[in-house]
């Protein structure tokens, strides 16, 4: 399905979307609740990798099939590995068998893990023979995928000798470990985190009942950030359900957006994005965003839609994402009249002030270049190509976006 975005402005400033829970944290306690029954959870997310995910977990067949959810992926891998007696198959599209797991099958192998490549060395769909995991110490190379980390420390408290993990090098998106490490506290785990080792205490007991309530997805929020930006003085959209003490890497976005011109109010349980002040067309935005890739593409359409310079660096996770981002990008932003270099970590986008009408915008199956895109429809007419993969993560995008005034065909 392909979308036009007539030019639009925002017509409903009263309306309060609603988004569902952080896909991050779901996934997290989706799998704790299959590991430790005692747990319940409310807000789950909606988006198709929390749906894949829970399935998943549900499903006794040999063969999982995970499509698209890369996180999803890391996280059965190692999940399915202390199940013991159990053998499966895990596999998934044709791009995530184009996504590493070398690493994170490597730690597993060295803490005595099973599991085997039945195509490419490095790369899924993975035999994994589920069994009983003796030892406690692994050493992993901290620059990569955050979910490396987070699918060891998510099993950790179910290995006889808990985990002793050390991280080899500057470590990456240090907000989503610190995301498991939270949830892992709040069902009663033990854990540790200094300088470059991470510990996790085993739990073989039942664990007290206990409800946890998903906090709703920052990176979803993002895109609302951009539409105020991009949007007159005094626009305001109203989101819940948020926090302050948010466990959400993405959670920066008010600090971020605040030299977008976006004020935000905390109120109970909601924020309220304002645009409030105009932008300085001589500021360059400079961000490493390290600790929070996946707004990269936000900020950088933000940025162009308002003719600013950008220099983003901490984004060399993104060429391992639902397609290599950082080309993604640049691609696109140079059909809609952009200038763009990027590197194997980051991205520098030119001033310019003009902005090609009724360009089509590939999405690369990737969610969040469709949602990324779609704020220039305030600017512009444009075409978001195969705009349904937005139900990766939020599938009521283009009916929240309808609601508060973009004109979508």
């Amino acid at each position: 399905m392909n979308i036009n975005i007539l030019k639009s402005s925002i017509t409903n400033r009263q309306l309060l979307i609603t988004i569902t829970g952080s896909k991050s944290e779901s996934n997290r306690l989706l799998l704790l609740k299959a590991l430790y029954t005692q747990i319940s959870i409310e807000n789950l997310s909606n988006s198709d990798d929390s749906v894949l995910m829970q399935n998943a977990l549900a499903s006794d067949d040999d063969v999982i099939d995970i499509h698209h959810a890369g996180t999803a992926m890391r996280f059965l891998t190692a999940y399915f590995s202390i199940q013991e007696g159990r053998e499966v198959t895990l596999t998934g599209s044709s791009r995530m068998k184009e996504r590493p797991i070398g690493i994170l099958v490597d730690a597993l192998k060295q803490l005595g893990a099973d599991i085997q490549y039945l195509e490419n060395e490095g790369f899924p769909p993975l035999k994994i023979k589920g069994k009983k995991l003796i030892k406690s110490e692994v050493a992993l190379k901290a620059n990569v995928s955050s979910q490396y980390i987070s699918a060891l420390l998510l099993i950790a408290s179910k290995l006889q000798n808990g985990l002793a993990l050390t991280l080899e090098g500057k470590i990456t998106s240090v907000p989503y470990i610190k995301m498991t490490l939270s949830l892992l506290n709040r069902i009663g785990i033990e854990t540790e985190f200094n300088k470059n080792t991470v510990v996790v205490k085993p739990k073989l007991t039942e664990l007290q009942p206990k409800k946890l309530v998903v906090e709703s997805d920052w990176s979803s929020a993002s895109y609302f950030y951009s539409i105020v930006a991009l949007s007159e003085i005094g626009t305001e959209i109203t989101l819940s359900s948020y926090k302050k003490d948010s466990l959400q890497g993405d959670a920066v976005l008010p600090k971020i957006y605040e030299q977008f011109g976006v004020s935000t109010l905390f109120e109970t349980n909601t924020i309220t994005l304002q645009k409030s002040s105009i932008i300085n067309r001589q500021l360059t935005i400079n961000l490493d965003l390290s600790n929070a890739p996946d707004i990269a593409q936000t900020i950088a359409v933000t940025a162009f839609g308002l003719g600013l310079e950008c220099y983003l660096t901490g984004l060399h996770t993104l060429k391992i994402k639902e397609t290599d981002r950082l080309v993604a990008l640049k691609i696109e932003l140079e059909k809609l009249g952009a200038e763009v270099a990027i590197t194997n970590e980051s991205l520098h986008l030119s001033k310019s002030n003009f902005i090609k009408s009724d360009v089509s915008v590939d999405t690369y199956n990737d969610h969040r270049m469709a949602m990324a895109f779609a704020p220039l429809g305030l600017k512009t007419n444009l075409q978001i190509k195969n705009a349904e993969v937005v139900s990766k993560s939020y599938p009521k995008f283009w009916e929240d976006l309808s609601a508060i005034g973009f004109k979508i065909k």
